[in-house]
């Protein structure tokens, strides 16, 4: 497996983009970080490089709704940093009410973030390792992709699974080729953006999740389900419990 040192992480000033440049930080890895908010990625800049004096940690202002931004700010890392080993599709929102109810802008703003921003995001990483033939993309998505839900998060879990099918089917392109794609889902870790979530079983801190968030990436695997336990078996039983047992369990 080959050794990753230069990884973009966006959405990298809060959550678990922020977890996991730490993580990748405290690993010797040179970084890319990039989000809307240039103030917090300074702070985290030079907490990053006065703990791990090795590492360079390179920051840009980000806005992944602004889709020629995407390719403008991949690209000027690519030049300043000489190669982009891993690309982390992190960004997203978790904003929603239900379908009817009169909040049509914040499920387009979901959807339009989630997905189409993701897939500027895959375009211009994969732009980026087809021109290197080399790289790795992971694809953060949800274990709420596994099955429509309803209610606040019915069209974040429908963004979800479409960025799931995207990555999969950049996978299928990719077999037997240097470019390796990973679909990761979360379960419930701890974030800014599941803070008002009522009903999180099995959630775990920020450090925990991102440390084992960093671990499943470091495997380069098709997909991972991030806790292991118990979100690799709550995931088989999502797939194929009736709806009516799904909606009491979510």
């Amino acid at each position: 497996m080959p050794h990753r040192k230069t990884i973009l992480i966006t959405g990298a000033s809060s959550g678990l983009g922020m977890g996991m440049a730490r993580r990748f930080a405290a690993m010797g890895r040179d970084l890319a970080l990039c989000a809307r908010r240039l103030d917090k990625l300074e702070t985290l800049k030079n907490e990053l490089e006065q703990a791990h004096p090795n590492i360079t940690v390179a920051i840009r202002p980000l806005d992944v709704n602004d889709y020629e931004q995407v390719f403008d700010v991949f690209r000027a890392f690519k030049a300043e940093l000489g190669q982009l080993d891993r690309i982390i599709v992190n960004a997203g929102i978790g904003k929603g009410q239900p379908l009817g109810t009169g909040h049509f802008h914040a499920n387009r703003q979901t959807a339009e973030t989630n997905f189409v921003a993701a897939l500027a995001q895959c375009e211009a990483a994969m732009e980026i390792f087809r021109e290197q033939n080399s790289g790795h993309l992971v694809v953060v998505s949800s274990m709420s992709a596994l099955r429509g839900l309803r209610k606040n998060i019915n069209t974040y879990s429908a963004t979800k699974a479409g960025v799931a099918a995207l990555a999969e089917g950049l996978r299928m392109e990719m077999l037997g080729k240097p470019i390796k794609v990973s679909t990761i889902y979360p379960g419930y870790i701890r974030t800014d953006i599941n803070a008002q979530v009522k009903n999180a079983p099995f959630i775990v801190d920020l450090e925990t999740g991102c440390r084992q968030l960093v671990e499943a990436i470091e495997k380069e695997p098709a997909k991972a389900y991030v806790p292991r336990w118990p979100w690799a078996p709550l995931g088989f039983a999502m797939t194929v419990l009736p709806l009516s047992v799904v909606k009491r369990m979510t």
